[in-house]
């Protein structure tokens, strides 16, 4: 809860700061700077400058921004050194920035207990300009790049060993726009970049430990759409969806690659990953959370210490989707969880080991499931009371109403495994099933190659004879011949009666 709340706080501070929000958008400096001030103290920062006119410039030293820290008396304050708001003959207002501009990023948790990162912002070429009216704001900007880079790192007088920590974004280009909504003021933003570089070399003071790495994509593409309402609080994130508080974002990316060592303890590991594309988008509202992850042609090189060998595998997909409710409500809300590891393959190296005589089919291999349902919520999950409340009382946050199961498939070694199905959950009755909501519905599975697959295992000595005996046998009671060579159906059934059948057999 308390790192939610700081990192929506955070990635606001910051995005303030560097992309020119369109909320600053008007037709004059002072406007420009005016309207920031205002707009950050929505989010709970007081925002502080030192303001010198010179003609139509208005030059902002000394700017500070300061936050509290949800959940402690402490603050975070974000200092940059100087912006130019400069008037145009045609309206619009220029924010310029120097080509590095120094940064200090302060926190106080607790008194006596304070974090400085030092750190500086670098650009080439930029160019942001201000248009419009104060309802209707847009910022355009591009820059042949910028960079981020962490110079130092003090934690409660201690200096932390930071070999490397910077991102550079080359060829930038985008825009935002910012429209008053009545109740709520939406902003959209739309940027790419690319090549995109990072690195990090970092050393644990306290165990030693010393990780490298160097990363990079060819070129990435990143949409925003948020809705503000009049006050947002960082300490209850839930009255802020309440109020009117959405965030969906998407990024795309191309050719992401990255490198890495890791080093502790005397032993070593190192790796590489490739990706040849891939998309993360997530959101948040009073409706719920929502994140997917998707990674094409994807392939990983491992080597260490404790490895015998190197390991290498890949995959030509990769993803992950969530969707569930985070607020209470008397109605029924959905939530899914769906999870793909496509076509995933090993190299001869790893097989060798365990099937030197290439007795297994050395197909791809993939692992997919898709899951939905609905349930309801008693609480809401992003109210820290209302979780400490039932942290303490020991009860349940909702009830389960209904799952369903899209998709199912394991596909490995000659052998698929496929299902769907469907159940739905009589909260009202606890008692049938041992505490658990009584279930009522039925899974369809489907199995092709299993028998082959076992007698490949039996010859590779992995299954005795005896226990192949014995999972026939257990697979004799939970399934039928199907249609076609080595297939295997089961239906597994809860009627309306708490019977638990298998193929129309009785089980319980």
């Amino acid at each position: 809860m308390v790192a939610l709340r700081s990192l929506i706080a955070s990635a606001t501070l910051v995005s303030f700061a560097f992309t020119g929000t369109a909320a600053l958008a008007d037709v004059t400096a002072d406007q420009v700077w005016q309207d920031w001030k205002a707009y950050l103290a929505t989010f709970g920062y007081e925002v502080s400058g030192d303001e010198q006119q010179s003609g139509n410039t208005l030059a902002i030293s000394n700017i500070a921004m300061t936050v509290s820290v949800p959940d402690t008396s402490g603050f975070a304050t974000l200092r940059m050194s100087r912006m130019d708001l400069t008037e145009n003959d045609d309206g619009t207002v220029s924010i310029i920035l120097p080509d590095t501009t120094p940064i200090a990023l302060v926190t106080e948790v607790e008194p006596g207990k304070t974090t400085t990162a030092t750190m500086e912002f670098g650009q080439s070429e930029l160019d942001m300009t201000v248009s419009g009216t104060p309802d209707a704001m847009q910022y355009d900007y591009a820059a042949d790049a910028i960079s981020l880079v962490l110079n130092a790192l003090d934690v409660d007088g201690e200096t932390i060993d930071i070999g490397a920590a910077n991102i550079t974004l080359a060829n930038i280009k985008g825009s935002s726009t910012s429209l008053d909504a009545g109740e709520t003021r939406d902003v959209r933003q739309k940027m790419t970049a690319g090549p995109v570089t990072y690195e990090l070399d970092f050393t644990d003071p306290t165990e030693g430990g010393h990780l490298a790495l160097t990363g990079s994509f060819a070129n990435t593409a990143f949409d925003s759409e948020v809705s503000l309402p009049p006050e947002i609080d960082n300490t209850d994130i839930a009255a802020s969806l309440d109020a009117g508080f959405r965030f969906d974002s998407g990024m795309t990316y191309q050719d992401a690659g990255a490198a890495y060592r890791i080093e502790g303890d005397g032993d070593t590991l190192e790796g590489t990953t490739a990706s040849a594309s891939g998309s993360i988008s997530s959101a948040i509202g009073v409706d719920g959370l929502e994140y997917e992850a998707e990674g094409r042609d994807i392939s990983v090189a491992l080597t260490g210490s404790d490895l015998p060998f190197p390991v290498t595998f890949g995959m030509a997909r990769s993803g992950v989707r969530m969707q569930m409710p985070v607020s209470q409500g008397e109605e029924a809300q959905d939530f899914a969880f769906a999870m793909e590891l496509g076509d995933f393959t090993l190299s001869d190296t790893i097989w060798s080991v365990f099937d030197p005589a290439g007795q297994l089919p050395r197909d791809p291999a993939t692992i997919a499931f898709d899951l939905s349902g609905k349930g309801r919520l008693f609480v809401d999950l992003l109210n820290a009371e209302q979780m400490e409340d039932l942290g303490a009382s020991g009860d349940t946050p909702g009830e389960l109403q209904s799952l369903n199961l899209n998709s199912l498939v394991v596909a490995a070694a000659g052998a698929i495994l496929t299902g769907d199905g469907a159940v739905t959950f009589d909260n009202s009755d606890l008692t049938s099933f041992g505490g658990v909501p009584a279930p009522e519905g039925a899974v369809d599975l489907k199995l092709v190659g299993g028998n082959g697959l076992l007698d490949r295992l039996i010859a590779m000595g992995f299954v005795p004879q005896e226990q192949a005996m014995t999972v026939r046998m257990m697979v004799g009671m939970f399934a039928v011949a199907g249609e076609g060579e080595d297939t295997l159906t089961s239906r597994i059934e809860v009627n309306e009666q708490g019977h638990v059948m298998a193929n129309g057999q009785r089980l319980r």
